[in-house]
């Protein structure tokens, strides 16, 4: 089996016209496949994009997803949401997510060709913590994007620590490799 060097061309998607976004490189085995997709590499994909659908379940047992924007700071994904929210109330009961990230793919070829984004899927713990509290005073300054200074004092954030392993699909594949799920799908461990 051969192995090539593969830089994703998504990589510099969010980045502002003339900006570089540095990333590392995937290796791509012979066959397509990610050959050395990383937890580096996944967490480095997760901080470039900011939006995510979370999935939880209500107090009666029925499913639920919202979209939602999100920082990822450390090794956790951090959203803002109002105290008084469906997602507030129904994540508190259970403490349990299941998280999607969908990762631009195809650049320009995106905006001419129906190109599906790759994604990053998890499920995690999540903890929620009151408007005003310590731990989103500690994180202000990382989360100034994500909660501006006039909702601190009444948002509520929901930090979510992955647990088990990282699910990815097309990440650090090639566009046509993503038609081929054995191919674009790929387990990276979470350390």
């Amino acid at each position: 089996m051969t192995t090539t060097t593969y830089e994703p061309q998504e990589a510099n998607v969010g980045a502002a016209a003339g900006n570089e976004v540095a990333t590392p490189k995937i290796e791509v085995g012979g066959d397509g496949r990610a050959a050395r997709l990383t937890t580096e590499q996944v967490w480095h994909a997760l901080g470039e994009a900011s939006f995510a659908v979370i999935s939880y379940v209500t107090p009666s047992g029925a499913p639920r997803s919202s979209g939602v924007v999100y920082k990822a700071v450390g090794r956790r994904l951090c959203v803002a949401v109002a105290p008084d929210s469906w997602k507030a109330k129904h994540i508190s009961m259970s403490g349990q997510v299941a998280v999607t990230v969908p990762v631009r793919r195809g650049g320009l070829l995106s905006l001419v060709f129906p190109i599906p984004p790759a994604t990053i899927s998890f499920h995690g713990t999540a903890v929620l913590h009151a408007a005003g509290s310590a731990e989103i005073l500690s994180l202000s300054k990382e989360l100034q994007s994500l909660l501006p200074e006039e909702r601190r004092a009444s948002s509520t954030l929901i930090e979510i620590v992955p647990e088990g392993q990282f699910v990815t699909y097309g990440l650090g594949v090639s566009l046509m490799d993503m038609a081929t799920p054995a191919k674009a799908r790929a387990y990276v461990p979470l350390s």
